[in-house]
């Protein structure tokens, strides 16, 4: 039997996402309440501005006063999409103090202080979900801390960032540069006016520790994020890709070490072989590559951003949410029981695909050699082009360390005949 007296929603942030959240709570109203088994009250409506017209929103809901609306003490849910670390964070716990669950899709904060934040929820026995904060609508984080709860999560590999493969693939499928793919990632809406969170990485390392803590039962932080833009990305790096068989991707990767005693994750350009998935993810899409000991591998696809992709996810996580409220229950919590270590970048292990200028000249290849040799990184192929006293030479690796690699590039730098280094990319996926 369903419940007359419906559940109340506070939401925080009327933007492109929170609109969409109001407008879907509204025209899906009955659907909702079947499915929850009690009708959801849009309550209030926390906002900067309230004279901006809201379609579809009362504007007696619309109040700039945040702090009273989550203190109401009748508020069974908040939904917070204002985004940033403050005023949320302090939103978010005084939500928990006044009796309230919260449905979150700030990355950056939960990357930041998630141990806090779920410690908060826990101590007021209130539910923290938070699907919309890792990869819009595609359903992640609820399949990896429920459905494979029962399994060992040895790799997490994706692309979690739909500006940034939309610049990445313009790149390879046009040739175009770096600078070229921006602007029209920016004149068709994907790319802010300022996009340094997007192209430096930031946005993809606040999910990365999400994605990690998550998977390997450990607490993972934004700091312990190693993170890497693709700002210097050129079309002669797509070149080199395309004669491995590769393409380039931005990838967030978070991985256990052999050992099962450690884990890493980290952001940062990388080819990937033609023939992986995760490849052939184009224009804003996002894909995360899940590899399991039971489950094998995984993959988890669709559009990463956006209000009505976001907006699904936040839905998805309120009626979860709402639901519990009905039971008495609440769901999963923080699980970081494992408490791995977090290995710094320089363990990292993986090939890489190092461009140099040296000079056309006998015996620049041995000295190369030599140098590799020396810091225990075993070549696997090369290739050298050049003419008029200047040359180009590709060196692709076996397996190496990143500290053993950072070693190796710091001496080739000392040679004579190496001009310069052209690039460096890691080689993922194989």
């Amino acid at each position: 039997m369903m419940r007359t007296r419906p559940l109340k929603v506070a939401l925080l942030g009327c933007g492109v996402v929170g609109s969409e959240v109001a407008r879907i709570m509204t025209t899906h109203a009955d659907d909702l309440a079947a499915r929850i088994g009690a009708p959801v009250e849009l309550a209030g409506v926390a906002v900067r501005r309230p004279d901006r017209v809201r379609e579809g929103i009362d504007q007696a809901l619309v109040t700039t006063d945040a702090t009273a609306l989550v203190k109401r003490g009748d508020i069974d849910v908040v939904v917070e999409v204002i985004g940033g670390i403050e005023p949320a964070r302090t939103l978010i716990t005084t939500a928990f103090e006044h009796g309230a669950s919260v449905v979150s899709a700030n990355k950056a904060l939960l990357a930041q202080d998630g141990a806090a934040l779920h410690a908060a929820a826990g101590e007021h026995d209130k539910d923290l979900y938070y699907e919309a904060a890792v990869a819009g609508a595609i359903p992640l984080i609820r399949p990896l801390r429920e459905s494979l709860a029962g399994d060992k999560i040895n790799r997490v590999m994706g692309i979690v960032n739909g500006t940034t493969n939309f610049i990445l693939d313009k790149m390879d499928s046009t040739g175009a540069g770096y600078q070229e793919a921006l602007d029209e990632a920016t004149a068709l809406g994907y790319a802010e006016a300022d996009p340094t969170a997007d192209v430096e990485g930031f946005d993809a390392a606040a999910k990365a520790a999400i994605l990690a803590g998550i998977a390997f039962h450990t607490r993972v932080r934004l700091d312990d994020v190693y993170r890497e833009g693709m700002t210097e990305v050129t079309a002669a790096d797509f070149a080199s890709a395309k004669e491995m068989g590769c393409t380039i991707k931005l990838l967030a990767i978070c991985e256990r070490a052999a050992d099962g005693e450690s884990v890493t994750a980290r952001v940062h350009p990388a080819m990937i072989p033609l023939s992986h998935p995760l490849a052939s993810v184009r224009g804003a899409y996002n894909a995360v590559f899940v590899e399991s000991d039971a489950a094998g591998q995984l993959m988890f696809y669709g559009p990463g951003a956006g209000g009505s992709p976001t907006a699904s996810a936040v839905l998805g996580d309120l009626v979860a949410v709402c639901r519990n409220r009905l039971s008495g229950a609440t769901g999963p919590g923080e699980s970081a029981y494992a408490a791995l270590t977090v290995s710094p970048m320089g363990d990292v292990v993986t090939r890489y695909h190092i461009s140099l200028d040296v000079a056309d000249k006998p015996g620049v290849l041995a000295q190369v050699a030599t140098v590799f040799a020396e810091h225990g990184v075993s070549i696997d192929t090369v290739r050298q082009s050049g003419k008029d006293g200047e040359a180009s030479l590709v060196v692709v690796t076996h397996r190496a360390s990143d500290a053993a690699l950072t070693g190796t590039v710091e001496a080739l730098r000392k040679l004579d005949t190496v001009r310069g280094v052209a690039s460096i990319m890691r080689v993922e996926g194989e």
